[in-house]
């Protein structure tokens, strides 16, 4: 499959439509999840793979995994909404997710590869790394967003090397989300963030 037709079937699912500021929430735009994705896939890190997205929001990430082949995919959502919303995509996608809900803390087991949008941790403070520490604990590699500058650039390479994790590369990319909480203004905006690819320590050695 085409990253292309990829964003065309991804463009068709529902976004969450409750979105909540106390966790960070916000949808990722179609091309942006399957620019994401289709670059984990390129990297040999979708096709067969056990995939597990933590924040899984409505479920674009791990839907758009399992339509590039991966083996298994699995969503944590502590946001019953949103998780309902996974539901709904997913059988209009003809996928199969496994979905929890929940903290991201309660997923067990080892996966292949991580995929996620965390909060950025600038409502609350932490839990971009909060979402990092768990990736790398369950993961082989880690594919991430963040939002872009230097400083974080900065503090995530030494947080995430402090945590078991190794920076791969990065890759500049542009999300764009809508006009979701009270203080938006614009009916869209152009967010710049970096998609990190992170190794752990299992897949280093």
């Amino acid at each position: 499959m085409k990253r292309k037709h990829l964003a065309i079937l991804l463009s068709r699912l529902e976004p969450n439509p409750e979105p909540k500021l106390k966790w960070e929430s916000y949808n990722i735009d179609a091309e942006s999840a399957a620019e994401m994705v289709y670059t984990a896939f390129l990297h040999g890190d979708i096709k067969g793979k056990r995939i597990a997205d933590l924040g899984c929001g409505s479920g674009i990430l791990g839907i758009a995994a399992m339509l590039l082949g991966a083996s298994q995919a699995v969503g944590v959502e502590i946001d019953k909404t949103a998780l309902e919303t996974a539901v709904i995509n997913a059988k209009k996608a003809g996928v199969k997710i496994d979905l929890i809900l929940g903290d991201i803390e309660c997923i067990v087991g080892r996966f292949d590869t991580v995929l996620m949008n965390p909060p950025f941790g600038t409502w609350r403070k932490g839990f971009d790394v909060k979402f990092l520490r768990k990736a790398i604990e369950i993961s082989d590699v880690v594919y991430s967003l963040h939002k872009r500058s230097e400083s974080v650039r900065l503090f995530l390479r030494r947080e995430i090397s402090r945590i078991g994790g190794k920076v791969d590369w990065l890759k500049e990319m542009t999300i764009t989300i809508g006009r979701i909480y009270p203080f938006h203004k614009k009916t869209r905006y152009q967010v710049e963030v970096d998609l990190y690819r992170i190794l752990t320590r299992k897949r280093r050695s």
